[in-house]
């Protein structure tokens, strides 16, 4: 009994978290976010919803722009894997009779009967199966589904097919109307812990002037509020109403001074929309199919012009700035590459890994306890007169990185592989100061093993973005950069891509 009463209080918590993420923007003047409700709302997508004002709504999978956003929490003690089919059995849900696609199904009918303008997403703690028949339709991006994919004319033999009869039969419906209900859904998974949830909470109530819990402190007066106001009866907000309720609870902390913040993404998070929070965001998103790009020449034609004029705009008007970067490896170091050490900028990066805290080169005292570098070098081609780099801080991927180079990079004649002495994990590197030095002594190290800088230096980076843009602004210690990504979802080659060469 003790065992489920914790379990429970624990989804709770999930949910009221959540809830305070998207309401936390209403303190924002800028956030397209303008009212929120909590546990009401069509059954089954009722745990909390949001609704976006019309000129700034996101857009869905088609451009057509999401008025509003209902999710449905799904919290597991235990991390696990679903599939298609568990979306049409009740048991998933805990319920009798309906199924959750069932109150999909209903919910489209009432709010979205031709399939835009709303969108009902599952937000959970288990993923979808890696071998289930429908994690190949899901988009990474979004979290939506393929639509030319699923419904490609197959026969209900096929992978898609199997899906889409099954889900037909399920709610006995014709193909048209599926079509119209599978564009309003979205099955996200969000394997942050609740502590990593309270830690993201903590930054953006810093930035929108709520009162802050210091993480010393057990109990989090956030998650229990939010049930008072719906035994009140108060389950929807907007801005006034909101502002009205926080400061009668004693929330608000009063205006604080922070800086600017910036995001840049090219891929979305689960449910911190940087739209929400952030002063200005470059959306490179439609550059990319999941992670991968949808052109290699967009690197440098396309995606590093238009981020060097955005971050260059940014600074220009800023002393002081912060950066989201939800974006890949290349475009981290790029940025660091345009906001470089001699910029007189003074940067933070928000740093996602594990918890999100604000980096920046002096956040925390120097401590001996920290890793440090463990190098080792390899010949790959005694002729080759390039060099290339693996940086292992999250993981180590240098048998990958030698695989590469040894059938596509023949110009390659060393290789560094840099590992932290304390061994490769997402704990390596402790805050931005530690980042800083890290990049630091990385690059003095590369440059005294390269006395000719015109060959190519190939970087692969397994590494929090922090660090990765603070190695960026000491890119011309390295001299010419050929940057990689890993093709992670296999959509590609399923290995490394070049990605950009700098400097331009």
């Amino acid at each position: 009994m003790t065992q489920a009463i914790a379990v429970r209080r624990d989804g709770d918590a999930f949910q009221a978290r959540v809830f305070w993420r998207k309401a936390a923007c209403l303190l924002d003047p800028l956030s397209p976010v303008v009212r929120v409700g909590f546990e009401s709302g069509p059954k089954g997508f009722d745990d909390v919803w949001v609704e976006y004002h019309g000129d700034r709504a996101p857009g869905d999978q088609e451009g057509h722009p999401i008025l509003r956003e209902h999710i449905q929490c799904k919290w597991h003690v235990s991390m696990s894997d679903f599939g298609y089919a568990d979306l049409v059995n009740p048991e998933w849900i805990n319920a009798n009779n309906v199924s959750l696609l069932q109150r999909a199904r209903a919910a489209q009918l009432e709010h979205a009967p031709i399939g835009v303008g709303v969108r009902f997403k599952l937000l959970t703690n288990w993923r979808i199966g890696q071998t289930d028949p429908l994690r190949p339709y899901i988009h990474q991006k979004s979290k939506t589904l393929r639509l030319k994919g699923l419904f490609d004319g197959s026969t209900d033999r096929s992978a898609a097919g199997k899906i889409r009869k099954l889900w037909r039969e399920h709610l006995g419906i014709e193909e048209q109307e599926l079509i119209h209900l599978v564009r309003t859904l979205s099955l996200d998974t969000d394997s942050s812990s609740l502590d990593d949830h309270r830690d993201n909470l903590d930054l953006l109530f810093e930035n929108r002037g709520l009162r802050r819990i210091p993480s010393n402190e057990s109990s989090f007066i956030y998650d229990d509020i939010v049930f008072q106001w719906l035994s009140q009866g108060r389950l929807a907000f907007d801005r006034k109403s909101f502002h009205e309720a926080c400061k009668r609870e004693g929330l608000l902390a009063g205006a604080v001074q922070v800086p600017k913040v910036f995001g840049v993404k090219s891929f979305e998070h689960p449910f911190d929309r940087l739209e929400d929070r952030c002063e200005i965001v470059l959306d490179l998103i439609s550059h990319f199919d999941d992670r991968a790009i949808r052109a290699q020449s967009e690197w440098t034609d396309i995606l590093y012009p238009r981020l060097r004029s955005f971050l260059q705009t940014a600074a220009k008007d800023h002393q002081q700035l912060r950066l989201v970067l939800d974006a890949h490896i290349t475009l981290a170091f790029a940025a660091g590459s345009v906001l470089d050490i001699k910029s007189g900028r003074q940067v933070e990066i928000e740093q996602r890994t594990i918890n999100r805290r604000v980096w920046h080169a002096s956040d925390m005292p120097r401590d001996s306890s920290w890793c440090d570098w463990t190098f080792e070098t390899l010949t790959i081609n005694e002729a080759g007169q390039e060099m290339a780099v693996a940086v292992c801080l999250t993981h180590d991927v240098a048998a990958e990185v030698k695989t590469h180079l040894v059938s596509q990079a023949p110009n390659v004649g060393t290789l560094l592989i840099a590992r932290p002495n304390g061994g490769s994990s997402t704990k390596s590197v402790v805050c931005g100061q530690h980042a800083f030095e890290l990049a630091e002594s990385l690059a003095a190290h590369v440059k005294s093993m390269r006395t000719n800088l015109r060959p190519g230096c190939h970087v692969f980076i397994a590494a929090p973005n922090a660090f990765t843009f603070f190695l960026g602004q000491r890119r011309p210690s390295l001299g010419a950069v050929t940057l990689y990504e890993y093709d992670f979802e296999g959509m590609r080659s399923g290995g490394y891509e070049a990605s950009l060469t700098l400097p331009i």
